[in-house]
């Protein structure tokens, strides 16, 4: 009996978090998160991560049991912004996530950051010894975080992770200024620095970032598109003499929050080359069924037979979604 208290004591309370974090991705579509939360969420991260930057090594160094007490306190207390955070954050992802594609690992990272904050033994036994590897977790949490919530508020996808991570970067100024020995201003001059890298990393490599929060609430292959409100998906084999005479048009509804206007198009492929790229009228956010578009392909290939699929992306080439076919004779 005393060893099952002593296992409910060790990982009881993190499976159950943990359950409840897996709960949150089912609900998710029934409404985004709140904005003001991920911004309360991130304030008080960074004032205690901030604090305990100043205070760690003065409190180790007195020797004294309440210095140790303070420390731990605030070592859990970030653990559990980490964790609260990324779980918010998280659906979002899971939502915009395009599986078979290049930004699952971002998701990947951003699960294996949130069970290591979950689970409480790991989080002590992995990242306790190593502090640059709480450094990443409260970079990428912020990071994440911010690519979430400034969407919420209108600003497109790519200028929120342009700025999420210059921000991401300047949140780390306590660090710099500790480590170097530096004034405030001559860190924040570092990390500004950082900051401009990052967003030039963030540019290159934002194909491997999904969207967040926009997601494809609905996607089909179609004959035709006769009415948006009725819409009959065709089966994901057809065969390439009825899809040359009748072609085939690609139907997505995107969702978006409200107040945001994004470009899209549709990127249709064949065997993975791109055959065709077309530019839809702006997605308008605010609608639950997504804002419906599409795009008719008439003109195939001779040799159309193969693996077919049309991506929507976003203009500045972030991936929302994909749809995938084949064609046989």
């Amino acid at each position: 009996m005393s060893s099952a208290f002593a296992w409910l004591a060790e990982w009881g309370v993190s499976f159950a978090s943990l359950t409840g974090g897996v709960l949150t991705l089912f609900v998710f579509r029934r409404g985004l998160p709140n904005v003001a939360w991920i911004v309360g969420y991130l304030l008080l991260l960074w004032l205690v991560f901030a604090v305990l930057v100043e205070l760690r090594q003065p409190l180790a160094e007195s020797g004294r049991r309440s210095g140790r007490l303070v420390v731990t306190a605030a070592d859990y207390t970030i653990q559990t912004l980490f964790h609260g955070l990324l779980l918010f954050v998280l659906p979002a992802y899971w939502a915009s996530t395009t599986l078979t594609s290049r930004n699952v690992v971002f998701l990947g990272v951003l699960v294996m950051l949130t069970l290591l904050a979950t689970f409480d033994p790991w989080y002590r036994a992995i990242v306790h010894p190593r502090p640059w590897l709480g450094y990443v977790f409260f970079v990428v949490s912020i990071f994440a975080a911010l690519n979430v919530a400034l969407p919420l508020v209108g600003l497109p996808p790519f200028w929120a992770l342009m700025a999420s991570a210059f921000v991401a970067s300047l949140a780390i100024t306590p660090v710099v200024r500790r480590a170097g020995g530096r004034t405030w201003v001559a860190a924040l001059r570092v990390t500004v620095a950082l900051g401009v890298v990052a967003m030039a990393l963030a540019a290159v490599g934002r194909a491997w970032i999904p969207p967040a929060p926009l997601f494809m609430a609905r996607a089909a292959i179609l004959w035709d598109v006769l009415d948006l409100d009725n819409v009959e998906a065709l089966p994901t084999t057809l065969s390439a003499d009825e899809v040359k005479g009748r072609g085939l048009v690609a139907y997505t509804a995107i969702y978006a929050p409200a107040g945001l206007r994004q470009s899209v198009g549709h990127v249709w492929r064949h065997r993975g080359r791109v055959i065709e790229t077309v530019a839809l009228a702006p997605v308008l956010g605010g609608r639950r069924e997504g804002y419906r578009t599409y795009s008719r392909k008439t003109s195939f290939p001779e040799d159309a037979e193969g693996r077919w699929s049309v991506d929507v992306v976003t203009a500045s080439g972030q991936l929302i979604g994909r749809l995938r076919f084949r064609i046989v004779r």
